[in-house]
C-alpha cells in the first residue's frame, strides 16, 4: 500500500474520506502506515485480536474496537511481533496497549488511546469482520485506512 500522507489523501479525495476524531497515540516503530481494514470488536479480552494477527496480514491494518476501555491492554509486544511476522502493516486500538518500550522497537504501526500494564481477559468474546465505529468513522473490512502523525483517514473501498 502507498505510504501517502493522510493530509494528501484527504486533499486528493476530498469529500469521500472519513477522518477519525479520536486522538490516538502512536506506539509502534512505524509512524506512517496504510492498508485494507480488517476488524475485531472486543471488550477487555484479546483472544480474537491474537487470532486475527495469527493469520497472514498481507499488508492489512487490524482495527480493534475495545470500546475505549483503558482498564486492560488489548495488545502488547508479543502480539506486535506476531503481527509484524505475519505481514500486517499496523494495528489501531480503540483501547489500551502495553509493553510500550518494546512496541516502539517493532516495525509495525500501532495506534491506541493509551497504555495499561494489565493484561486482558481470555474468554474469546467479541466479533470479527464486522464494521466498527469510533471517532466518527465507520471502519468497514475492505476499506483502506491511512495513518500517520496527522491522524487516521479512511477511504471507502470504491473510492481509493
Amino acid at each position: 500500500m502507498s505510504e501517502e500522507p493522510t493530509a494528501d489523501v484527504c486533499d486528493r479525495l476530498e469529500g469521500t474520506v472519513q477522518t477519525c476524531t479520536t486522538q490516538l497515540r502512536s506506539y509502534g516503530g512505524r509512524t506512517r502506515f496504510s492498508g485494507p481494514v480488517d476488524t475485531v470488536s472486543c471488550l477487555e479480552d484479546n483472544v480474537l485480536v491474537r487470532a486475527a494477527l495469527s493469520r497472514p496480514g498481507h499488508g492489512r491494518v487490524l482495527v480493534v474496537d475495545g470500546a475505549g476501555s483503558l482498564r486492560t491492554a488489548l495488545m502488547g509486544d508479543a502480539m506486535a511481533d506476531l503481527a509484524r511476522d505475519n505481514g500486517w502493516a499496523g494495528v489501531i486500538v480503540h483501547g489500551a496497549v502495553r509493553d510500550v518500550a518494546r512496541l516502539r522497537e517493532t516495525d509495525l504501526g500501532v495506534l491506541a488511546l493509551g497504555s495499561n500494564p494489565r493484561r486482558s481477559g481470555k474468554t474469546g468474546t467479541g466479533t470479527t469482520g464486522q464494521p466498527v465505529v469510533f471517532g466518527g468513522v465507520v471502519f468497514t473490512p475492505g476499506d483502506t485506512v491511512h495513518a500517520d502523525e496527522d491522524g487516521v483517514a479512511l477511504v471507502p473501498r470504491e473510492k481509493e
